[in-house]
This record gives structure tokens, sequence and C-alpha cells, in this order.
């Protein structure tokens, strides 16, 4: 009945999605799509039924708007023709919103959906879209006023897993303990993973999550720690242990803010991936990629051509000319993410200037708190000049002193336009923006107010 009746209820949400856009509301990613899941709640599933090859979801706390760019930039460059939330809007309204804009009659433009979601909204959405595939990254503390404790999300995930999985193939992280769990019991799983000591660090960091055996409660053992939770792990009261993946990255060379490169390994073959985007996190999102292609049935050289020329998404190690100064902008959302940055920007050859943006907006989480599990240690000998800003830019630069950055290094500039300027006038080289993720949003809309980077709602 809903597919029958929708055609006037799309009409609607467009109307007022439209007029949005003209009052200059920027309501063009969700807006459209709330107002038609008021008019019709399952209208996500039967516009998802139009796809002739169904669809894909990709969730996780760190990387899934860079993951999904990966796989579109592999499917897209075979001539698949995806509907795709570029735009990064992940909850049921931005998904509404990106079907809807595709809706052809009643037919969709295009063949496959590419879907990042929200992980809390991940459970109504796979209900809706009944992907054939579920890509599932990793889970990192994050917006604990919004989502409460990992636990909780993994519980979330593992009633999605227990009811979908027999259907859904599922793609995850076996160096994740509370992704790969999900998988133990499940009939389709093919797991994701770096295997390289090079990359191990000497201690796990002090913002590290899951460090517990959910089988049986005892702390995990670990061979190697790559990444927060993330690497080789054992329980040894219980036996529990890292899934051996089939899809595995070695040889690892990381290249500050310039790249990457490491051996791909699948059951296709081994190749080698120069990536153009800095960080392990990012040769994780490459990995998570590949492992979804191949589930795909891709053919490995073309895995391989996707990742080598994937384009940044905004925010994500994307680049900007900055008045004759180039901006690497690179989102931090929280302690495991923001770690990698850093560790990332401590390969750069020479000292580095930051416009570090700290805001506590709803969508970034009130608790700001993670900020002094991030290890700004990492750069504070490092660093040149920080301005910071945004609505806890006093707190930001606090964290910084105490981090070991001399005062005289530090600028406090609370409103955002004011510290831009501020920023790139003094210096030379790179400047790397560290923004928060309402940070980023208005980021975005002040260099496209300059002419300096495209209209982000698209």
């Amino acid at each position: 009945m809903a597919s029958r009746t929708l055609g006037p209820k799309l009409l609607i949400a467009r109307t007022v999605g439209a007029l949005a856009r003209r009052a200059g509301r920027g309501g063009g990613t969700s807006l459209p799509g709330k107002v038609l899941m008021k008019l019709e709640p399952h209208a996500i599933g039967a516009l998802a039924r139009r796809l002739p090859q169904g669809s894909i979801a990709i969730s996780a706390t760190n990387g899934k708007t860079t993951t999904a760019a990966m796989v579109a930039s592999i499917l897209e460059r075979r001539g698949t023709r995806l509907v795709h939330n570029r735009a990064g809007a992940n909850m049921a309204g931005g998904i509404a919103s990106t079907l809807m804009g595709a809706a052809r009659g009643k037919g969709i433009d295009g063949q496959l959906g590419l879907f990042e979601v929200d992980e809390f909204w991940l459970g109504q959405l796979v209900s809706e879209l009944r992907p054939r595939k579920l890509l599932l990254g990793n889970l990192f503390r994050d917006q604990l006023d919004r989502y409460g404790e990992l636990e909780t999300i993994a519980d979330r995930w593992a009633e999605i897993v227990a009811v979908h999985g027999r259907t859904t193939e599922l793609v995850l992280n076996a160096d994740d303990p509370l992704v790969a769990d999900l998988g133990r019991q499940q009939p389709r799983v093919i797991y994701f993973g770096v295997e390289d000591d090079s990359l191990a660090l000497a201690q796990m960091q002090h913002a590290s999550d899951s460090k517990h055996c959910r089988r049986c409660g005892h702390a995990y053992e670990y061979d190697a720690v790559y990444l927060g939770h993330l690497g080789r792990y054992h329980c040894p009261q219980c036996g529990q242990r890292r899934p051996d993946p089939g899809v595995i990255a070695s040889q690892v060379t990381l290249r500050g803010t310039r790249g990457a490169h490491f051996t791909l390994t699948t059951p296709a073959g081994v190749v080698e991936v120069e990536l153009p985007l800095p960080g392990l996190y990012n040769v994780y999102n490459a990995l998570a990629a590949a492992a979804l292609a191949h589930s795909l049935g891709v053919p490995l050289p073309e895995i391989v051509a996707g990742l080598e020329h994937v384009a940044a998404a905004f925010g994500r190690a994307e680049t900007i000319r900055l008045d004759g100064r180039e901006m690497s902008i690179l989102l931090i959302k929280n302690p495991a993410g923001a770690n990698e940055v850093l560790r990332t920007l401590a390969l750069e050859p020479e000292q580095v200037d930051l416009l570090a943006v700290l805001n506590d907006n709803v969508a970034d989480g009130r608790d700001i708190s993670w900020v002094w599990d991030a290890d700004f240690e990492l750069l504070a000998g490092r660093l040149r000049r920080v301005t910071c800003s945004g609505t806890r830019a006093a707190e930001l630069a606090l964290r910084l002193k105490y981090a070991g950055v001399a005062p005289e290094r530090i600028v406090v500039v609370p409103g955002l336009e004011a510290a831009l300027d501020e920023a790139r006038l003094d210096g030379d080289g790179t400047l790397f923006a560290l923004p928060t993720y309402t940070a980023l949003l208005s980021l975005k809309d002040l260099l496209s107010q300059r002419g300096l980077a495209p209209e982000y709602w698209r």
C-alpha cells in the first residue's frame, strides 16, 4: 500500500525541502526525508525495494563516511550507479532524503544503495533497508551523553545481527573485539584486520575502550595493539581470540599527511596499495572497503584502482587553498580518532600550525571530557602555534597547556571566522584545522561563503 500512495507524499516532502533551501535554512539533506517519514513511516523500505541490486549499509563510530567514499570510488569506476548519502546525513531523515532524491515516478535512478548509517539508528534502518551487506567497522567511545557506554551500542548491534544475520552478509573488523564477537555465530562473515607488528604501540592507550572478553568478562591480553583497542588479542581464561581475517593489511608505511602504503592480501591475491589518505585509521577504512568490494565480487585490480583514486571527504584530510596557504582539515570527535590524527601529524617533518575548534553542541556531545584522553602530548613539542576556537575554546587551550604546549604559542579566539583569519595569516606552511563535528559544518559554511569550497549541503 505504501508504494502506491507514495507519489503525493514525495511531492509534499520535496516542496518542503525546496522552500527550506529557498529560505536559506539548508534543509536539503534531512528535512525532506523527515517530512516524508511523518507522512509515510515506511518510506525508506518502500523506496529501497526499488533498487535493482539492493542496498549496502556501513556503520562505525569512526570512519564510516570515508569508508563509504572508498566503496563508492571502487564501484563507480566500474560503472555502478549508486544511491549514496554522500553529504553524510546518516540518520533516518538523511537516508530518506537520499532515496527520495533518486526516486523517479515508480522507479529509481540508481542500481545499488550505499548508505553510511549512524550507529544509534542502525537497527531501525537495517529493518527498513534490508541490506545485502552490512559492514561494521569499529566501536569507540563517542558522545557518551547521547549514546551511553559502548556496551549499550554493542548490545543493540548484537540484536540486529541476531535478527538479520541469516539474510545479510556481515563484513566485520576482526581487530575490534566488540565488533568481531558479532559474527562468531553467523554463517556469512568476512573479517578484515591489520597484521604488522611494526605498527604495534608500546602499550594500550589510556583512551582505549574494549578491554574485556564479552564471553567471560576476563581482561583480554593483547599480542599487538594498533589503534585504541584494535589489535591482536586473546582471552587467557576462556580462550576466545581474534578471528583470522580474510582481508589483511601488512607492511604498512605511514607517510604523515601525504598518505600510506600497504600490502593488501585477499582471497583473490596479494597486491600493493598506494593510499592517498593519511594515517592507520584510513588503512583500516581501506581494508573495510576492500573486504566489502571483494564480497561483491569486484576484481582485485579494480579494488586497488578505486582505493588509489579516492578523494577525501570533507573534513577527512581534505585540503583547501586558503589565500595562498593550504589548509588541511581533519575531523576530531572522540579520543581514538583524535589520537590517530595527532599520531599522523607527529610524522610531519616540520613544526605544525593548528586551528583547533572544540564545540559542545548536541551533535558534538555535551561532554567534552574526552579531550583529556586525547594525547596532545604527542605534538606538544612540535607545535609552532595553536589557535583555539569554538564554544569551549578556553577549555581546549587549558588542555594544551597541560599537555606541555608553551602558553605563548596558544591563542584563544572563540569566534570561528576571526579564528580562521588569525590562524591563516601567521605562518606559511600547511595549516591543519582540527574541528569537532558541528565546527566542521560551520567551517565548511564559512569557506563556502568565501568561495573557497563548494556548498556542503546538496
